[in-house]
């Protein structure tokens, strides 16, 4: 009885506090409202919320739970949003699960905007960037070098390509990080990254994020994502400990030991706020969570569209023999160089235009009163920026749901759109990802030719219900040995 009587108070409350809000709002000029509370529930989401354009336009107010909340479905409002007003719209909601998974927000990615979030992102972008610099493409290339070995082992075999690609990813992360790319630790936190994904995208964590005051009544769920987050904070604990006791004043072997010598640094100077290691524990965080499995699925997502695309994957390999040679498997082309590969850039742009990771970003706050495209937006209002919607817009792009890098290399075509965001709050790893794909596709396209098991083509339609990303439905691939060795690949199958 007591149970049912906090239920009925609750919502009482809640249904309070959402008519004092309407009534705030009724002298401003907001965008338009979609009827409904269920738009959480659709299908293939961004979509969803691109086809609602038809009626409503590039801006439009819906309710999710018991708050409005305002979707960007154009590159237009997004930039204006994003990029000219940055600063009206930099915040971050601090929702439930944002609170729990990053240590009430002592993370980049969800942290709410402040002066002593830009000094973490400071700290956390000139480690990034020096590791970069200094020696993360050789890792790459060799890590690739040694993934394109293992699957040479299993040519002809059908590939689970995307679990290949979610290892890979992870070593090159736990050697940026860690200076550490031995299986046991990459095992550990493949697994722990995959366990903390599956469970903060479970419906039960998207209801509480909507109608926080559920999280007062039992939650199996929200159990299970404390369990994997208190896993990941373990790893990276002992991660921790592990460079505090053997770094050196001066030297840094990989990003830990630069942030946590960054942290001194500012110790002793004057800056908006004091960092803690709890600010490099969440930065270590973000790399993963960030910069495994996104990476992991744009590969598998370029693999799936040359599958279906053996023309366009012909004409990769034709630009990479007349770069590299027929037969220079040691040959390499440096990042810097990368204009040498117009086409492989091309593909790599309109892959991220068609399937950004992220498809509808993380969701901003508007830190002051604002507008976009004349429309009001108020305080504290949540907005969503649809990254995919503006990259199928047709007042954009030309038949913008056609695979077509061809697109990419016309005169002033602007190869990074939108798949990484854009103001303040930008992907910071934007530019490692793009290393990756780029190291990654030249090594695989160059060894093998990429076939379809049984002639089976993967889907191109996106699982229809995902969380943050734009998941991939499972498939396999069969991976020719090219050149010389595809000879001796065929005569031994044939024995």
């Amino acid at each position: 009885m007591a149970l049912i009587g906090l239920l009925l108070l609750l919502l009482l409350l809640a249904g309070a506090r959402l008519l004092w809000g309407q009534w705030k709002l009724r002298n401003l000029h907001l965008p338009p409202l979609v009827p409904g509370f269920l738009h959480l529930l659709q299908p293939n989401l961004p979509i969803y919320l691109l086809s609602l354009t038809q009626t409503l336009g590039p801006i439009y107010r819906l309710r999710l739970g018991l708050q409005d909340v305002v979707v960007l479905n154009s590159k237009k409002t997004i930039e204006e949003a994003l990029v000219r007003k940055w600063a009206d719209f930099a915040g971050r909601p601090q929702i439930p699960s944002y609170k729990l998974v990053s240590q009430h927000c002592q993370d980049i990615s969800l942290g709410d905007y402040s002066l002593l979030w830009k000094a973490h992102k400071k700290l956390t972008r000139s480690a990034l960037l020096l590791g970069i610099r200094s020696s993360v493409e050789p890792w790459v290339e060799q890590l690739t070098q040694e993934f394109c070995e293992r699957m040479r082992a299993q040519a002809g075999a059908p590939v689970t390509i995307q679990k290949e690609f979610s290892f890979l990813t992870c070593r090159i992360i736990c050697y940026l990080t860690f200076g550490d790319k031995e299986d046991t630790l990459v095992h550990a936190i493949h697994d722990c990254v995959q366990d903390l994904m599956k469970t903060w995208d479970h419906w039960s964590i998207q209801i509480l994020d909507m109608v926080p005051f559920l999280r007062f009544f039992p939650n199996p769920g929200l159990w299970r994502l404390k369990q994997a987050v208190e896993n990941r904070d373990r790893i990276v604990e002992k991660q921790l400990r592990r460079h505090k006791e053997s770094m050196a004043a001066g030297q840094w072997r990989d990003m830990v030991d630069c942030m946590l010598q960054g942290l001194r640094r500012q110790r002793v100077e004057e800056g908006p706020g004091q960092l803690f290691e709890g600010h490099v524990h969440m930065s270590v965080v973000d790399l993963f969570v960030g910069g495994t499995e996104t990476t992991a699925s744009t590969l598998s997502w370029a693999v799936a569209f040359l599958l279906h695309h053996p023309e366009i994957q012909q004409r990769l390999q034709e630009e990479l023999d007349r770069e590299l040679g027929p037969r220079a498997s040691d040959a390499r082309i440096p990042y810097k160089d990368r204009a040498r590969l117009p086409l492989l850039n091309a593909t790599i742009a309109e892959v991220l235009r068609l399937r950004p990771v992220v498809p509808l970003a993380l969701p901003h706050r508007a830190t002051r009163p604002s507008s976009i495209f004349g429309y009001d937006i108020p305080e504290g209002t949540v907005v969503i920026p649809n990254l995919q919607g503006a990259h199928l817009d047709e007042t954009v792009w030309e038949q913008p749901h056609e695979f077509r890098p061809d697109r990419f290399l016309a005169p002033r075509a602007n190869p990074s759109a939108l798949a990484f965001g854009c103001g303040a709050r930008v992907c910071l790893g934007e530019p490692l990802v793009r290393l990756e794909l780029f190291v990654v596709l030249v090594h695989l396209l160059q060894a093998f030719t990429l076939l379809p098991p049984a002639g089976a083509l993967p889907s191109l339609q996106p699982h229809p219900y995902c969380g943050i990303n734009l998941k991939i439905q499972p498939f396999q691939v069969r991976l020719q040995p090219r050149g010389a060795e595809a000879g001796a690949w065929a005569g031994a199958s044939d024995q």
